[in-house]
């Protein structure tokens, strides 16, 4: 009986690329796998025949010979006994062989493990005034971290020995299980993926290769930070197990509250209370900056929550860009205790307003009408 065409088998044409004739193995693979059909008879031989095919074609010297010669190219007297019909092969090894280009090395359960790791990183959180973040500073820290143990290098082992291939996984860091035609991989429990164990442990870090250890390091804060920035110290996190790089520190910054200023972006700002004479006739006021006193001078009828801006006084952002400038707003204050004699002058000065209407209180005569007109849209 002539045997059938092997591109025919696999639903390929003859100039069909590697691609297309593993996609199509793969498909007829999952199809008619005998641990998938164990109530179909047929499934198997069938099985064998796009198994033969795919070894063939998936190989460019068998093809190019298959081309040219048909099937005794290929010596089709080998049959199942060669090497091209089904070989007992559970799903999982066609798995891993087929699709192991699609999921990785670390699904074939043949990776070998590596003890060798980066440190972790590390965040240290660090508070700081307004005055430090503005003019930049330097600080010291003390950060509890991991570092390599010095008595074994890193190694974990005792001096003179060295770690041993795992017994468990045999240096692969994972072991397999099936599961009818699934192979679940897990990562081995007796060496936890390194691929080794260490039988003579450091007698200092007991096999870990780190040691715990408070190191106390020196911060240059850039001028101009504020609340959520980071500055990274490369190489200043945990150090990395069995000799691997450390990783990196990261010093989150947090400015404390200011009594007097209030920082956005690059502007301060501030209340400034006034008196009530101060406000009425004007004057002048020293207010404070973060590089000293300055003047400000109050023109006459100054109302509350006017706003009084002081250029250039203000931070110079840390990413770059013009200084910021410093906004003052005005409260006026209202006088409290008042003796007798106070409380009659503001009596006298309350009447001698009130006869001037809106001329002394225009928005006080403003808002009043606007009121007026609302109630009277309401009928009350």
């Amino acid at each position: 009986m002539a045997k059938e065409d092997y591109y025919e088998l696999l639903g390929v044409p003859r100039n069909a690329s590697d691609s297309d004739i593993k996609k199509s193995f793969r498909r007829l693979a999952m199809k008619y796998h005998p641990d998938r059909n164990r109530d179909n008879p047929t499934a198997e031989e069938q099985f064998k025949k796009v198994k033969e095919a795919y070894d063939v074609l998936s190989d460019p010297k068998k093809r190019s010979a298959y081309d040219q010669f048909g099937h005794a190219g290929v010596d089709p007297s080998m049959g199942a006994a060669g090497g091209f019909g089904f070989t007992g092969e559970s799903f999982s090894d066609i798995f891993s062989d087929v699709f192991g280009d699609i999921f990785g090395a670390g699904a074939t359960g043949r990776r070998r493990g590596s003890r060798v790791q980066r440190g972790a990183d590390l965040r240290y959180n660090l508070e700081i005034t307004l005055e430090e973040a503005v003019a930049g500073t330097e600080v010291k820290i003390r950060v509890p971290t991991l570092v390599t143990c010095e008595e074994c290098n890193g190694t974990g082992t005792k001096k003179g020995t060295a770690p041993t291939t795992c017994s468990t996984c045999q240096g692969h860091g994972a072991i397999r299980m099936q599961q009818g035609f699934f192979a679940v991989q897990q990562t081995c429990p007796t060496c936890h993926g390194t691929g080794q164990q260490i039988k003579d442990p450091c007698r200092v870090c007991h096999g870990q290769g780190r040691v715990q250890e408070t190191k106390t390091l020196s911060v240059k804060i850039p001028a101009g930070v504020d609340t959520g920035d980071r500055i990274r110290l490369a190489g200043e996190g945990e150090a990395g197990e069995s000799g691997g790089p450390p990783g990196d520190l990261y010093v989150q910054i947090a400015v404390k509250e200011h009594p007097i200023f209030t920082r956005d972006g690059a502007n301060l700002y501030c209340e400034v209370p006034i008196s009530f004479p101060t406000a009425c006739l004007g004057g002048e006021l020293e207010v404070p900056t973060l590089d000293g006193k300055v003047v400000l001078k109050i023109p006459a009828e100054t109302q509350t929550g006017k706003l009084f801006r002081l250029r250039g006084k203000g931070v110079k952002p840390v990413r770059g860009g013009p200084q910021g400038d410093l906004l003052c707003r005005v409260r006026i204050e209202t006088p409290v205790h008042l003796n007798k004699d106070q409380v009659e002058l503001i009596k006298q000065l309350d009447d001698s307003l009130s006869g001037g209407g809106s001329h002394h209180s225009p928005q006080a005569h403003g808002w009043l009408d606007g009121v007026k007109q609302f109630f009277d849209k309401l009928g009350l």
